[in-house]
């Protein structure tokens, strides 16, 4: 794909890897096969190869519309397109320039600005979201149906773990800060599967944020500077383990990509590749673990984009499950996005909520008795659809609008014979941990 840059962007190193990205694309197409919003909207311009062009344009002309912006807003950015792209199109970082651009030209409408301002600047601050969760759910009862439709009512289960004498290895667990707070259980889980294989597991105190949410939602210096915090935070201490384990999937993909995110940066740059070094997800290290006696079960997986299209770790939570006794049963369409997406169930609820209905679907029909994630976004949004669903119309605004607009691309949109009952899915490593006999 040829390119004439801006002269008013030319010399800037984000537009110079974009355009990179851009004469990589060949026009195939193959990407919209696999994505979620062409599939339900039938647009051009709301699949990868549409927002490329209007990338593409931002960057030739240097303007983009309010139209043009609102595409590109609708992207999940689950990356699936990348999964299947015969090029290696690096669209998921396309968009982070793209959406950067854009945030300077166009001026997005109130309620999204607000709903952007509240998620940038309180859930990175540990303190506050968690004040706020913890009052959200002790006021949940006397508030409106659709407040209480949008606070979690899983409770969080604890896992025990057993005493080390003489540890295998020592592990650093990275906990996030949306994790920490929601589902601690899941932290928990990890643990008591560690300690029961022999490892040590160790936390830092004062985690704080690993800047992946500010950073998706175009505010990429508070997200660099959530992110250096983050590895001053934890350099003192690499030498003092042998592997640094996420287990939320929407943190471990940024937190590998930190060594080309901070490539420019004399200083951090060289932190951010000793973390690489160490860091696994927590699919890859239980997979070097023996497996330990387990309750069998039969469970369908939901694998995060964020571990399957952004980590490329597709099929490792199924093997692992396997390995440790169970019976993984497939789940149809497995590549499509459940609609969380980091802050898209917020930001655009009606397409999340649509695609939350068909995954939710896709997983009562695998005729599993369980069903598991790996992030904590995913988890919130897949559980109890029934309590939800009043999120559609209410909180739903202009995207429920493009919805309906569409409706009559029915051959373009996953068909829906029923609408799902309500579920309750676990992040894989809660599950694991109640299964060890």
């Amino acid at each position: 794909m040829q390119t004439h840059i801006h002269p008013q962007l030319a010399g800037r190193s984000d537009v110079k890897e974009a355009e990179d990205i851009l004469r990589a694309c060949v026009h195939c197409g193959f990407c919209t096969a696999v994505c979620p919003t062409y599939q339900l909207l039938g647009d051009e311009l709301d699949g990868p190869r549409g927002r490329i062009y209007l990338i593409k344009n931002l960057l030739e002309t240097d303007t983009i519309g309010e139209s043009a912006a609102g595409h590109l807003d609708r992207c999940l950015t689950c990356r699936a397109c990348e999964t299947t792209c015969p090029s290696g199109v690096e669209y998921g970082r396309l968009l982070d320039v793209g959406r950067g651009l854009a945030a300077r030209k166009v001026a997005p409408p109130l309620m999204q600005r607000l709903k952007s301002w509240l998620l940038r600047n309180v859930v990175p601050r540990h303190w506050l979201f968690k004040f706020m969760y913890r009052t959200g759910r002790l006021l949940r009862p006397v508030m409106p149906g659709f407040l209480q439709s949008l606070i979690p009512t899983a409770e969080n289960p604890h896992f025990e773990s057993t005493s080390i004498n003489q540890p295998q290895q020592r592990a650093l667990l990275l906990g996030g800060c949306t994790q920490d707070v929601v589902t601690p259980g899941v932290n928990s889980a990890l643990e008591s599967i560690l300690t029961h294989g022999g490892v040590e597991p160790v936390t830092l105190a004062g985690e704080g944020c690993c800047g992946a949410l500010q950073y998706h939602m175009s505010d990429h210096a508070g997200g660099l500077a959530r992110m250096r915090q983050l590895l001053d935070r934890l350099d003192p201490i690499l030498n003092d383990v042998d592997v640094v384990i996420s287990s939320a999937s929407g943190c471990g993909v940024t937190l590998k990509d930190y060594p080309h995110l901070l490539e420019d940066d004399e200083v951090y740059s060289h932190k951010a590749k000793r973390l690489a070094e160490k860091l696994l997800d927590a699919t890859e290290f239980i997979d070097t673990m023996t497996p330990l006696p387990c309750e069998t079960a039969t469970v369908a997986v939901h694998t995060p984009c964020t571990l399957q299209h952004g980590q490329r770790l597709s099929g490792l939570i199924e093997r692992v499950l396997t390995r440790w006794g169970m019976t993984v049963v497939p789940v149809r369409d497995a590549h499509v996005c459940c609609g969380s997406a980091g802050s898209y169930s917020i930001m655009q609820p009606a397409l999340s909520s649509q695609l939350r209905e068909n995954k939710v679907s896709a997983l009562q029909a695998s005729g599993a008795d369980h069903y598991v994630t790996a992030n904590v976004g995913c988890q919130m949004h897949l559980d109890d659809l029934e309590r939800r669903q009043s999120i559609d119309h209410r909180a739903a605004g202009g995207s429920a609008l493009v919805v309906e607009e569409h409706k009559a691309n029915q051959d373009r949109r996953q068909p829906m014979k029923a609408e799902p009952g309500p579920t309750h899915i676990r992040h894989w490593l809660e599950f694991l941990a109640g299964q060890l006999s």
